[in-house]
C-alpha cells in the first residue's frame, strides 16, 4: 500500500502542475479577444473608477504614460477569488452551494501547505515539531483541514442536489457534471473516514508527508486512509483535465478579455498579431460574416456582405 499511495502522489502532482502550466499556456497563445469596452477597468485610476471612466478621455491620450493601478486590480480580484462576489450578487441562490464548496478547498489547499511545511521541519529541524511551532501547526492543520473537508462535501452535495432537482439546469447537466461532484464527495469522503479511524499510535498526516518526502517505504500506511490518499491525488491530477480548471481560464477572462485595454500602437506587437490575424480565412456558417474558407479578414472587414443584395 505505502509504495502504490508514494507513486500516485508523486505522479497526480506531477499531472497536475503540468496539465495545469499546459492550459495555462494554452490560453495565453491564444489570438487576442475582441475588447469588450465594459468599464470601469479595476486598473485604471482611482478618479476613474469612481465613474467609470477611461484613460481615453485625456486628449492627446496617446502622448502620456500609461497608468496602472494594482491596488485596484487587487481589490477586485480578492473578495472575487476568495468569495465569489459576482455570484453572490447576481445569482445568490447558486452562491449559498458554491461558495462553501470553493471556500472549503481554498482551506483544503492551504492545509496543504501547512502540513508540507510542518513535514519540511521535521526533516530538516525534527527539533522545531517539539515545541510551541509544532502544536500550532498541528492545531492549524487540523482545524483548517476538518473545515476544508466538511465545506467541501457540503457544498458538492448541495451542488449534486441542485443539478439533479433543478429544471433550470438540467439541460445545462452532463453526465460528466454528475460524476464530478460524486469523485469530491467520494473521496473526501473515504479519507475522512480513513482519518477517524487511523491508530492514533500510528506516523500522521505530517508523518506520512515525511516519508513521502524521504521515499521511507517502510512506513506503513493505513488501508482506508491511503485509498483515501488515492482518491485526492487522482482527483488533484483529474481537475485540470478537465472544464474544472476554469481557475485558470479565469485569469485570463479578466486580465485578457474584460481588462485588456492596452493601445493599439505603430510598431506594437499589437499592431503585428492583428497583421497575421487578418490574414486568416474564417469558416463560419452565419451568412452575414461571408466566410467561406476563402475571403480572408480583411476581405471580411472591408467589404459591405449585404451590398446590392438587400430588397
Amino acid at each position: 500500500m505505502t509504495t502504490l499511495v508514494y507513486a500516485v502522489l508523486y505522479l497526480s502532482a506531477a499531472v497536475f502542475a503540468i496539465a495545469t502550466v499546459a492550459r495555462a499556456v494554452l490560453y495565453a497563445r491564444q489570438p487576442i479577444h475582441l475588447r469588450w469596452e465594459l468599464y470601469p477597468v479595476p486598473h485604471e485610476a482611482v478618479h476613474r473608477v469612481k465613474h467609470g471612466g477611461s484613460y481615453f478621455e485625456e486628449t492627446d491620450w496617446w502622448t502620456k504614460p500609461s497608468h496602472f493601478n494594482l491596488w485596484g486590480e487587487l481589490s477586485f480580484m480578492v473578495p472575487e477569488m476568495l468569495f465569489l462576489k459576482a455570484l453572490h450578487e447576481f445569482n445568490r441562490k447558486l452562491w449559498y452551494r458554491s461558495f462553501p464548496f470553493h471556500f472549503g478547498l481554498y482551506l483544503l489547499m492551504g492545509t496543504v501547505g501547512l502540513v508540507l511545511f510542518s513535514a519540511l521541519l521535521g526533516v530538516f529541524l525534527p527539533s522545531s515539531l517539539g515545541g510551541p511551532l509544532g502544536s500550532l501547526l498541528h492545531w492549524a492543520c487540523l482545524l483548517m483541514g476538518g473545515a476544508g473537508v466538511t465545506l467541501s462535501m457540503v457544498g458538492a452535495l448541495l451542488l449534486l442536489h441542485r443539478r439533479l432537482t433543478d429544471p433550470a439546469l438540467k439541460t445545462y447537466t452532463t453526465a460528466g457534471d454528475i460524476f464530478n461532484l460524486v469523485f469530491f464527495v467520494v473521496a473526501f469522503g473515504v479519507l475522512s473516514a480513513g482519518y477517524f479511524l487511523m491508530d492514533p499510535a500510528g506516523p500522521g498526516v505530517v508523518g506520512i508527508t515525511m516519508g513521502l518526502l524521504r521515499a521511507d517505504l517502510s512506513l506503513d500506511i493505513p488501508g482506508l486512509f491511503g485509498v483515501g490518499l488515492i482518491l485526492c491525488g487522482l482527483l488533484a491530477a483529474y481537475i485540470p483535465l478537465t472544464h474544472m480548471s476554469h481557475f485558470v481560464g479565469k485569469y485570463f477572462t479578466y486580465h485578457s478579455v474584460r481588462w485588456q485595454d492596452h493601445p493599439n500602437r505603430p510598431g506594437s506587437d499589437i499592431e503585428k498579431k492583428l497583421q497575421e490575424y487578418l490574414t486568416y480565412r474564417p469558416t463560419w456558417s452565419a451568412e452575414h460574416v461571408t466566410a467561406d474558407g476563402k475571403r480572408t479578414w480583411a476581405d471580411v472587414a472591408t467589404t459591405n456582405p449585404w451590398q446590392g443584395e438587400k430588397k
